[in-house]
């Protein structure tokens, strides 16, 4: 049967159901309705009173005194902002965020009852226009104090799923008190109706109350300012991609409030020309129904799919787009038929209010908390109060200002028929502003979430050639530190190692000798320069021994390879054993390669007597200096007694002297050094050195799956290092042929050229290679889920009642999910190939992590920097999901075609795709088998009976010895052969059960 047709909430209870279709999962459905209802209950209290408030003010007003409201509304947000900030400095966030409305509802009531008892009229037209302040000021400071709670009670993957229904709050008391609105004021004035939402706000505090109390370890229980100075310290490098994010930011929140403002504006001066203030309250309230079950539905069944599925910045900019472009055009063109035009443009405005509404709260409002989930949690709640608050209100200034400006100017500049369109014109304009901050926004998110999760590196600049020599010449001069003159020296040599010698060489006599030596070492990896030798020779010119003897031998050699003509005779001087031995034996090496007859004789009693001398000085420094010799001579029967010498310094200059002189008939010893760690680096250095010539053997050893993993291991690395086309075309071909360590040991080397790759060091065509990998690692996928769900059902264990079965059930099953993380780790491995490595390794490092929050930080950056097909598969796979909806997924995705097999069917399939199995779930497999009495074909067992790993070749012979006898006493005298320890006592256990005699035949 198809895993579709199984139904994964068939028998789960209603609430489970329920929470699928709001698209929640069941750990987070407490906090999200304890949210919901407090978000509800506190909305509607608020809709009644800026309902009840409006209507009083325009009777009073009417709509022109408006943008001066915007303004003193700027002024008193922003005052609330900053004591909500100061607050939270002084208390703890949990006392904060529940005390803050009560606090604000206090002088509520006290305004509504002294406009009741006060009869003097100015007082009560002053007391309207406070009315109507504090409410907006209860609307900005409810809404960031639900978004400060959302942000602590969820992490970044769980807000896009739960705070679309938590805003949804808002839009179910748009409805209820929409419609409930004209009905209560049947029976009661609007000064009744603004207390009754003052006790509907207290309600929603007392929900807070327990939903903060019940989950206290979400937030904070020291005040900001009490928190150690030390931990804000590894954040001072987030300070400036910070503050620059936070500024756009800022600037997103400002311009989505001037929008709503400016809409608001002019739907309000067009219902204010047409309605009085009882109708004007009715129409208020029937609208905002009507728009709040159309949110009430967006909300609930599309806004957080349509955020996880296209992200939060495109669903942000929709509303700039409807509200700047698609309305007003629709405006426009309804306005071009006169039959139209005498309510075309009412009506219009209208449409403009729904549309603004409508992805206000639904879209825009579910985004916002997901753009403050970057800001590292210390300073989060902070920084949203400020950036978010005071944005808003200072915006809603601005705002004011704008109107004020625009209502002044345009009965000046343009004809009473065109000015009702220049604040149309305006909306445009700010709305193309708030397209280009999402933008940028976009691009400054997932950088700031990399450094948020601590785990970014630095990359290299470039920088201009000639400055950089300036700069090396500067530092190489002056007093400084020695290390980070080493590191101007190595950075030349990476970045112009020809031209590395003009700038070294006048600066040689200068230097102390660890800089000397590292100096002259980067200018013989170029061509020696005869001009530069005249700088060098001056070392050579000191008196003896003012200069280190590794110093002298280095300029020794420089001089005399530079010259195209050089006076030998010269160099026998240094033959003599005054001489230090490292300046005997480059002299010596410089005479075996360009000396007379005569002079190579005495040259080479020289290198004998070093070679064999009883100091490992002289030894070492003999077989260093024949790495410059060009052939060995007689001096090559010493190397067999050189490898196998005591001292590990004088067994690796051997290492390194077979690759300078490429002497192929001692390539074995590179390769065999690669066993142990004494030797294994300058091995690699050796093979490296000796590029295409050991790509061969090298592949020889990294494919033979009977050699220890560890060597193949660095076989594969030190292919990786040798920087030609074929190596690198080699990785590319057996990344493909190859499965499961041995891949991940391809991708591990890969991943170390050049120390990290970049986005674009993956050409087209091995970007699509890479794909069609990342496709078959999830097919596999599909067959670890499926195996793992068929062993998990309730009646295969059960029907036996060994406790040995249940046993190795387990342990199967353990193995499949630790062959599960093998392919996590390796999709991974596999995603660093193809992006950004700092966002990667910081995706990598949070996704391992057991945290929740650090997996959703994680799979945020996944999420906005991968953009293949499969992108939504891959957050599922890495999410902490079942694996029953894993597999559906990639069903529905068409990686997998699942049906349920007996116990017996799925041993046989997960034995078909041994070459993908571990060794450990290989074996697994045999043990099953044998106590199930699982028949497996001879081919099945032979393959398992051949395989390099003991304890496999182990599981096997146990399952002959029950599956078949005969075949088994067959084979024991021939699996005597075998080494392995466990094999042989398996075998001898087994021959002394069955009497046979212990020969080999």
């Amino acid at each position: 049967m198809e895993l579709k047709n199984l139904s994964l909430v068939g028998n789960r209870g209603a609430l489970a159901r329920l929470l699928q279709w709001v698209n929640l999962r069941p750990e987070e459905g407490e906090r999200t309705w304890l949210m919901f209802a407090f978000y509800t209950t506190v909305s509607i209290g608020l809709r009644w009173a800026e309902d009840s408030t409006v209507a009083l003010f325009l009777d009073e007003y009417g709509a022109g005194p408006l943008p001066w409201m915007y303004i003193a509304s700027a002024f008193m947000s922003v005052g609330l902002v900053v004591v909500y900030s100061w607050l939270q400095r002084i208390f703890p966030l949990r006392w904060v965020i529940v005390a803050i409305a009560p606090c604000m509802v206090l002088p509520l009531i006290l305004i509504v009852s002294l406009r009741g008892n006060i009869h003097i009229s100015y007082l009560t037209v002053i007391l309207v226009f406070l009315l109507r302040l504090w409410v907006d000021a209860l609307y900005v400071i409810n809404d960031l104090n639900t978004s400060i709670v959302a942000n602590q009670l969820f992490n970044i993957r769980e807000i896009k799923r739960t705070y679309p229904l938590v805003s949804s709050g808002l839009l179910v008391a748009d409805v209820i008190s929409g419609f409930s609105l004209p009905w209560l004021l049947q029976f009661m004035k609007l000064e009744q109706v603004i207390l009754i939402a003052c006790a509907m706000i207290m309600l929603g505090a007392g929900i807070l109350s327990y939903l903060s109390n019940h989950y206290r370890a979400a937030f904070p229980d020291a005040p900001q300012r009490r928190i150690p100075e030390e931990q804000s310290s590894r954040h001072r490098r987030l300070q400036t991609p910070l503050r620059n994010y936070t500024t756009y930011l800022f600037a997103f929140v400002g311009l989505l409030q001037i929008i709503g403002l400016l809409v608001d504006f002019q739907y309000l001066r067009e219902l204010n020309l047409s309605l009085n203030s009882r109708d004007l309250a009715s129409f208020l309230g029937l609208f905002g129904g009507i728009v709040g079950l159309c949110e009430l539905m967006t909300q609930w069944f599309i806004s957080s799919r349509l955020i996880e599925r296209f992200g939060v910045f495109i669903t942000a900019a929709l509303l700039p787009i409807a509200v700047g472009f698609v309305v007003p055009g629709a405006i426009t063109l309804v306005n071009l038929f006169p039959a139209l035009q005498s309510q075309g443009f009412f009506w219009g405005l209208v449409g403009l209010k729904f549309s603004d509404e409508l992805l206000r709260y639904t879209f825009v409002v579910s985004s916002g908390p997901v753009l403050y989930q970057p800001i590292p949690e210390r300073i989060r709640s902070h920084t949203q109060t400020l950036s978010g608050g005071t944005a808003e209100a200072i915006a809603t200034g601005l705002a004011g200002l704008l109107i004020l400006l625009t209502l002044f100017c345009g009965g000046r500049v343009f004809p009473s028929e065109l000015q009702k369109w220049v604040l149309v014109m305006e909306t445009v304009l700010i709305a193309t502003a708030c397209l280009y901050v999402v933008g940028a926004l976009r691009s400054r998110y997932v950088d700031l979430l990399v450094l948020s999760a601590e785990r970014g590196e630095l990359s290299a600049a470039n920088v201009g050639l000639r400055f950089f020599k300036q700069g090396v010449v500067k530092a190489l001069s002056e007093k400084g530190n020695a290390t980070d003159k080493s590191s101007c020296i190595e950075l030349l040599a990476q970045i112009d190692p020809q031209g590395a010698s003009q700038v070294l060489a006048p600066l040689l006599i200068k230097l102390p000798p660890d800089l000397q030596r590292q100096s002259l070492e980067v200018m013989l990896t170029g061509d020696a320069n005869p001009m530069d030798a005249l700088e060098v020779r001056s070392l050579l010119e000191q008196p003896q021994g003012a200069v280190d003897p590794e110093v002298f031998a280095l300029a020794l050699r420089y001089v005399w390879l530079a010259d195209d003509n050089p006076n030998l005779s010269l160099l026998e001087e240094y033959l003599q054993p005054r001489h230090h031995s490292l300046i005997r034996a480059t002299a010596s090496a410089l005479i075996l390669r360009q000396g007379t007859p005569l002079q190579k004789v005495a040259a080479t009693k020289t290198m004998r007597r070093m070679l064999t001398h009883k100091q490992e000085r002289e030894r070492v420094n003999g077989v260093r200096a024949l790495r410059e010799a060009v052939y060995l001579q007689a001096l090559r029967i010493y190397i067999p007694n050189l490898l196998h010498d005591e001292s590990l310094r004088v067994r690796c200059a051997v290492l390194e002297m077979i690759a300078a002189t490429h002497s192929e008939e001692y390539y074995s010893a590179l390769l065999g050094a690669l066993y142990y760690k004494s030797t294994r680096s300058t091995a690699m250095r050796a093979l490296i050195k000796l590029e295409n010539e050991a790509l061969d053997m090298l592949l020889k050893l990294a494919t033979n799956t009977y050699k220890p993993e560890v060597v193949r291991m660095y076989a594969w690395r030190t292919i990786a290092q040798i920087s030609t086309l074929e190596a690198m075309e080699t990785l590319w071909l057996h990344l493909e042929k190859s499965w499961g360590a041995t891949r991940h040991h391809i991708l591990r080397s890969l991943l170390k050229i050049n120390k990290q790759p970049e986005i674009n060091s993956v050409d087209r065509f091995h970007h699509s290679r890479v794909e069609s990998l990342i496709e078959q690692e999830l097919k596999f996928l599909s067959e670890i889920y499926a195996a793992y769900i068929d062993f998990q059902q309730p009646d295969i264990l059960e029907n036996h009642q060994s406790d040995r079965i249940m046993v190795i059930g387990s342990l199967l099953q353990r193995s499949l999910r630790e062959l599960e993380i093998d392919v996590r780790e390796r999709l991974l491995l596999l995603l660093r190939l193809l992006y950004s490595p700092e966002k990667m390794q910081a995706a990598a490092f949070n996704i391992r992590s057991q945290s929740g929050a650090n997996l959703a930080q994680g799979l945020e950056i996944l999420d906005h920097t991968i953009n293949l097909p499969t992108k939504s598969l891959i957050l599922n796979i890495f999410d902490r999901r079942s694996p029953q909806e894993k597999l559906q997924y990639l069903t529905e995705a068409g990686l997998a075609k699942h049906q349920q097999m007996p116990v017996s069917d799925r041993i046989r399939r997960l034995l078909t795709l041994n070459n993908f199995l571990s060794d450990w779930c290989l074996a697994c497999c045999f043990h099953f088998a044998q106590i199930s009495r699982i028949r497996l074909t001879i081919h099945e067992i032979l393959v398992a009976l051949r395989h390099p790993t003991g304890f496999v070749r182990e599981a096997a012979i146990a399952y002959l010895s029950v599956a078949s006898h005969r075949v088994l006493l067959e084979l024991l005298p021939k699996l005597q052969q075998d080494a392995h320890p466990l094999i042989a006592a398996q075998v001898k256990e087994l021959m002394q059960k069955y009497s046979v005699n212990n020969h080999t035949n």
